[in-house]
């Protein structure tokens, strides 16, 4: 089955206006992102999907740079409808959703997700049904199937912005998870919403190995020698406990 991840971003962040763009140990955010997505193992396209309006134009002319990335443009209010159109563009049978305000984004992860739920014939796969990955190596990966029916059914405005929540109440038990290592790892933001998340990118990544991509241990070797760097933006940390926000 084709599988095709597909990484949403826009620029009118409310909280850190142009954040994709932003500089990133010399390359921005959002080439970081599609840069890991075409590492992940079972994924056969990369398709970054943003808006009509003229303000993403940036976006869509930097990820048309990056080699192997298809670009998609839709609604930006209806990130739902838009993700369907980018999954009927490029053919996906299996769609992974990413986002690209996660630079860190690990493709073995992403990778293990994707075979779970096939293993499973599972709707819906993820790692954040239990809060226990480090915020920002999130993904969910669902049949196209799932996808048509939810862009065909839903209609709460918070399911067409958010894509998957109709996904997972229809998955119910269904759905499967990759559980992760739990303990101080689960407590990192390497997420980027706020002025605080870059500080703490920027100071993290020239740490990182600069001759490949850094898994999520790599990243916590750094941050467990350099405490100073993770409480650059832990104010900002969502709480472990419980169920992951969505």
């Amino acid at each position: 089955m084709k599988t095709v991840a597909i990484l949403q971003a826009r620029t009118g962040s409310s909280r850190l206006p142009g954040k994709v763009l932003a500089d990133l140990c010399g390359k921005p955010v959002l080439v970081h992102c599609l840069d890991r997505a075409k590492a992940i193992k079972g994924v056969d396209a990369v398709c970054l999907a943003t808006t009509t309006s003229p303000g993403d134009d940036a976006v869509a002319d930097l990820a048309g740079n990056v080699p192997g990335v298809t670009i998609f443009r839709g609604s930006e209010a209806d990130v739902l409808g838009r993700y369907l159109g980018a999954a009927q563009e490029t053919g996906a049978e299996v769609v992974l959703r990413l986002t690209c305000d996660c630079p860190l984004i690990d493709p073995e992860i992403c990778a293990a997700v994707i075979a779970l739920r096939a293993e499973a014939e599972a709707p819906y796969a993820t790692n954040v049904m239990e809060r226990d990955w480090p915020h920002g190596l999130d993904c969910e990966a669902f049949p196209m199937a799932e996808l048509e029916q939810a862009a065909a059914e839903a209609t709460e405005p918070y399911d067409r912005e958010h894509v998957t929540p109709y996904i997972r109440r229809h998955a119910g038990t269904r759905a499967v998870n990759l559980g992760g290592p739990g303990g101080a790892a689960a407590e990192q933001r390497w997420t980027l919403d706020y002025p605080e998340d870059l500080a703490f990118l920027r100071a993290l990544f020239p740490l990182l190995p600069q001759d490949r991509r850094a898994g999520w241990r790599e990243v916590m070797a750094v941050i467990e020698k350099h405490p100073e760097i993770a409480a650059i933006n832990t104010d900002r940390a969502i709480p472990a406990q419980g169920k992951a926000a969505s």
